[in-house]
């Protein structure tokens, strides 16, 4: 049985009633109680029960107002170096024992609040206080917090608020400690910005007072667990089947594919999902700033980057990563996203013997995709030509697929574009597949054979790839169920 982690419980500074009486003969709450606390236990316990939502919400007070006025109590009597070896069930157990005994007003809640209040308790002390509910929802993809009184999130597309309850600032602030204490960081006055990985692949951004007005401010991406393939994809209407396995092809074919979108399009869900086609046979090295690819291969190296240490040292970026991991004999490289002078190592890597990489870039439409790894490369590059800079691109990334989050909150291909050439020193593309505008999900194929119909052969996927190529030259509607 595991110790008990209230060792320093606070001496009563009434007289205490015996035991067999506390047990047997509880003392009315009008006479044991003081007059606040008997009031509140005669709302909860005398008042005519409210029914539906009205009942709920007045719980959900009662529960957060008690938890907040017993919190002080409990830490105070808390041995927090044996509460640490519990597990979040266990110490449950010992709080109810707890507030059994020592806490009078808790003890005139119902047992469903009761339980309840235990459970904001133990949220606050082992986990992420009244957030916990929300990592506990699969249809919750942010959290985004913006000081104490403003709580908002993403449920299926869409952003919400939601009734989120702080103590006060510091509590707010202690939670934002807590979640950087998880990944072996600190926000504080001196280091008032954290971007990180939680444990379980969440992705999040910190940054506290004086930078936040505010109050402290965090946004966390959640990690979906599950694995999703193209065929899952094709059945949330982000693109047709048959769009679905001209990307099948492309990654079998091992083509260098620039996946493009903005923020919160779905391009690392999307990379995710193509690279479920890749072969078993072939050995892959992943860059990231924080890993949440979830490759199903059995030949995979993971590399993640590192951020400057509080004495500034110590950074190791995606560049550098990208360096070491043309030295490592992988087959293709996956890059989490590019952003900086690491796209001239990505594209001499997919220029030099590693086809079928992928990586992922923010822009709103193929042409700007395009127009940003150019502008990476003059950063870094300054000296060479501007056409030879182009030429580098053209011989490099083979396909763009671009994504987009629609104002109704749905994520879909809108564009699959080949990079087909120069003409002068202007690259040209040509769309294969465009989403038309509307909700309608209607995608249009321009029935066109790409430029890269060499790599398809060598894959003995061309009558596949002509048959899709052909299944409507002007316009072709595959609406999915």
């Amino acid at each position: 049985m595991p110790r008990n982690v209230f060792g320093r419980r606070p001496k009563p500074t009434a007289p205490q009633p015996a035991p067999a009486q506390a047990t047997h003969n509880p003392p009315a709450p009008a006479q044991s109680a003081p007059q606040t606390q008997a009031r509140t236990a005669a709302a909860v316990a005398g008042a005519p029960e409210p029914t539906g939502p009205t009942r709920r919400q007045t719980s959900d007070g009662v529960v957060a107002d008690m938890a907040a006025k017993i919190h002080p109590t409990v830490v105070q009597s808390l041995d927090m170096s044996k509460a640490a070896d519990l597990s979040r069930d266990e110490l449950a157990v010992q709080l109810q024992s707890f507030l059994d005994t020592e806490d009078s007003v808790a003890s005139d809640l119902t047992p469903l609040d009761r339980r309840r209040v235990v459970q904001r308790l133990v949220d606050d002390i082992k986990g992420l206080g009244p957030l916990e509910p929300l990592f506990n929802d699969p249809h919750i993809s942010d959290i985004l917090v913006n000081g104490q009184k403003s709580v908002y999130v993403e449920r299926r597309g869409r952003l919400e608020q939601v009734d989120i309850r702080f103590r006060d600032e510091q509590h707010l602030l202690n939670i934002a400690q807590r979640i950087a204490g998880w990944v072996g960081r600190r926000v504080d006055e001196a280091s008032p910005m954290v971007d990180a990985r939680l444990p379980d692949g969440s992705r999040v951004n910190i940054i506290i007072p004086p930078l936040a007005i505010d109050g402290a401010t965090f946004s966390i991406r959640r990690f979906v667990a599950r694995g999703i393939s193209l065929a899952d994809l094709a059945e949330r209407n982000a693109f047709i089947p048959a769009m679905g396995r001209l990307l099948q092809i492309c990654a079998k074919a091992r083509l260098n594919i620039l996946v493009s979108g903005g923020t919160g399009a779905g391009k690392t869900t999307f990379l995710n999902a193509l690279s479920r086609e890749i072969s078993n046979t072939e050995r892959l090295v992943t860059i990231e700033d924080s890993a949440e690819l979830q490759l199903q291969q059995p030949h995979v190296v993971r590399l993640e980057t590192r951020t400057k240490s509080v004495e500034g040292t110590g950074e190791v970026t995606i560049r550098d990563l990208l360096v070491n991991a043309l030295r490592m004999r992988p087959d293709r490289i996956i890059v989490g996203e590019v952003r900086g002078g690491e796209a001239n190592e990505m594209l001499q890597a997919m220029n030099t013997g590693h086809p079928g990489s992928m990586c992922t870039i923010h822009a709103n439409n193929p042409r700007d995709a395009l127009m940003r790894l150019e502008n990476m490369l003059m950063q870094t590059s300054g000296d060479i030509p501007l056409t030879a800079m182009r030429r580098q691109i053209v011989s490099a990334v083979d396909l763009v697929v671009q994504l987009a989050r629609l104002r109704s909150g749905h994520r879909c291909v809108t564009s699959i574009t080949d990079v087909v050439g120069m003409e002068g020193d202007i690259v040209t593309t040509e769309e294969m597949w465009r989403r038309l505008p509307g909700e309608e999900h209607t995608f249009e194929n321009t029935g066109r054979q790409p430029s890269w119909m060499a790599s398809v052969d060598a894959a003995g996927l061309r009558a596949e790839l002509l048959e899709i190529l052909q299944m409507g030259n002007a316009r072709n509607v595959e609406a999915a169920a």
